[in-house]
């Protein structure tokens, strides 16, 4: 069977290119969800409500067509079911025919590029919405479920990006088509349409990858916090993934916290901390660099630990003497998980020598001795830290 998978544009009808249609036309049943096939009703083809990749593949399986057309909204190659589906019709003949995907029909109203985009699909899911935006000048979200634009603008204002002007398109292409521009504050109350996208653009976004953040840029408190030096050290030691899933372990003021999750945009930091006052500093250290792909628990360390999800890295600063039952559940998780653990007491450090040679972990170990400078009078006098240990696994 000949089958066509078609992006039909963001309306099916000013926006279907001529291949689209030709495709159409021929075709002997079309099969998409409600919206996608109203446009081609007046055809008077066979057609088949269906959005379930495989009740299609079912269908077509059960049915014998000389040719058929899938409809897809925007364009097949932007979070769309269509990979899904060439997939399970591989034994078919099946062609890919693209269409005008919703950032490239909103930027071209809006006149901006949006080759310079980073794309975020929120269908069904709550994503890492300030993040994103913090990291990058546009951000275009594909919105969907019970997320609404509206819900952006208020994580926004959440974390402080108050300021950052939106762009919302509101079921583009169809005769009631709107376009709303304003700043995050004012749009946090402004009601839309299911069918909406938005374009969120930051001037003020983060020009590189934040590491090895000043000390004096978090908020501190009274709380110990891993310093500057450390943190870098263990950030990229941990080789942290953009999807990966990070656990800090004894989250203090949230310093490491904050370093993992600028690296692990689309993934979670899962911070863990029995301190209410260090709470209360992980949040607002959260929120002050945007950082709402971390989540906070309050409580002790080995009764929270078997809930979280299989962690890729690991960071323990803090074990509350409960280290060995906090390394059981990571490696329990992941038996790859990459693990560093930090230790300032030589009591600590021999334990953890003893419990990576009781788990079956090879230890790399290294003391760092940081000593800065400061200001006395007229002179520069060196002022030293307490070393460290940082005990990190050895991976094959």
């Amino acid at each position: 069977m000949k089958i066509y998978i078609v992006g039909i544009g963001v309306d099916g009808v000013k926006t279907l290119t001529r291949e689209a249609e030709e495709a159409i036309a021929s075709a002997d049943v079309l099969i998409g969800a409600k919206r996608m096939l109203d446009p081609f009703l007046a055809l008077g083809k066979p057609f088949l409500t269906e959005y379930r990749s495989t009740e299609i593949v079912r269908y077509l399986n059960e049915n014998s067509f000389g040719m058929a057309a899938l409809l897809m909204s925007g364009d097949c190659g932007f979070f769309s079911g269509a990979k899904k589906l060439a997939e399970l019709l591989d034994d078919h003949d099946t062609e890919v025919i693209s269409g005008i995907s919703s950032p490239v029909y909103l930027c071209a109203k809006l006149k901006k590029e949006w080759s310079d985009c980073f794309f975020v699909s929120l269908h069904g899911q709550d994503g890492n919405i300030a993040r994103h935006v913090k990291a990058h000048e546009k951000t275009f979200f594909l919105l969907g479920g019970d997320l609404k634009a509206s819900d952006i603008c208020g994580r926004l204002c959440e974390y402080g990006m108050d300021d950052v002007v939106v762009y919302i398109g509101e079921r583009l292409g169809y005769d009631n088509e709107r376009i709303i521009t304003g700043k995050a504050c004012e749009l946090i109350d402004f009601e839309t349409d299911g069918l909406c996208v938005m374009l969120a653009e930051n001037r003020d976004c983060e020009k590189a990858l934040p590491c090895g953040i000043s000390d004096d840029e978090f908020i501190r408190g009274k709380v110990p916090m891993t310093k500057s030096e450390i943190r870098t050290l263990v950030a990229v030691g941990l080789d942290i993934g953009k999807n990966d899933t990070c656990w800090d372990i004894g989250g203090g003021t949230g310093s490491v916290s904050v370093e993992m999750a600028v690296r692990c945009e689309n993934g979670i930091v899962c911070t863990v901390e029995k301190n209410p006052e260090a709470v209360g500093l992980i949040r607002q250290n959260q929120r002050k660099f945007g950082c709402d792909n971390i989540r906070v628990l309050e409580g002790k360390a080995e009764e929270l630990v078997n809930d979280l999800p299989a962690p890729d890295c690991v960071f323990i600063g803090g074990s509350g003497g409960m280290l060995e039952e906090i390394i059981a559940a990571a490696i329990g998780k992941n038996s790859s998980a990459r693990l560093i653990v930090t230790a300032v007491s030589l009591e600590t450090l021999s334990e953890c020598i003893a419990l990576f040679d009781k788990f079956g972990l090879e230890a790399d170990i290294s003391q760092i001795a940081v000593t800065r400078t400061k200001k006395i009078g007229q002179h520069t006098m060196l002022s030293a830290e307490n070393p460290v240990y940082i005990i990190k696994r050895k991976l094959q």
